[in-house]
């Protein structure tokens, strides 16, 4: 079983692995659209995280990292996975391929966000979403740090990858960020 990460699983693994391989999914966008009440921000104030939107364009990318689970953790990993992405319901086996644009011999399993009116936040304007991001805290830490932390593993391991939207929100958030520790 492989399971692809495309947010925080690009930083944050808490669980066993075999391998891991950086690359790429087809015919998405990731969006800052989901709402998260859980872990970057809380219920009546929430943060935004990342999901997936199919897009216009089926060769469009969405770089990530894919790990492989051993055979005798998977069922242990789904459990904690399902609890960590309770608010991403719909689960789909997608083809990757890696860096060199070779095809994973697996599917890999890829979490997706929930359509729910109080989950989906949707599109908003750069400076919305940047301002609700800078704001937003919850139990596992600040929006932005999610957010920054996402930009550097695509610069650090994908630095040829193009994701405008990720890059202008990070741009943004600084910029609001720097704001704040001026006054």
């Amino acid at each position: 079983m492989w399971i692809f990460g495309y947010g925080s699983l690009t930083w944050k693994v808490d669980f066993p692995y075999c391998q891991r391989v950086v690359g790429y999914i087809k015919g998405y966008s990731r969006r800052f659209w989901q709402a998260s009440i859980d872990h970057r921000g809380v219920p009546g104030k929430p943060g935004r995280v990342v999901t997936l939107i199919p897009s216009d364009d089926p060769e469009e990318k969405v770089w990530g990292i894919a790990y492989e689970i051993p055979p005798q953790e998977e069922q242990n990993v789904l459990t904690r996975l399902n609890i960590r992405e309770q608010r991403f319901e719909v689960r789909k086996n997608l083809t990757m391929y890696s860096a060199d644009g070779q095809k994973l011999k697996n599917s890999v399993l890829v979490f997706l966000g929930t359509d729910k009116p109080e989950l989906m936040l949707g599109d908003a304007s750069v400076a919305t979403i940047a301002e609700q991001i800078a704001k937003s805290y919850g139990p596992s830490g600040s929006n932005s740090e999610y957010l920054l932390n996402l930009a550097k593993f695509m610069k650090e391991e994908v630095p040829q990858a193009r994701d405008d939207h990720l890059f202008e929100l990070e741009a943004a958030v600084i910029d609001l960020l720097g704001k704040k520790n001026d006054e």
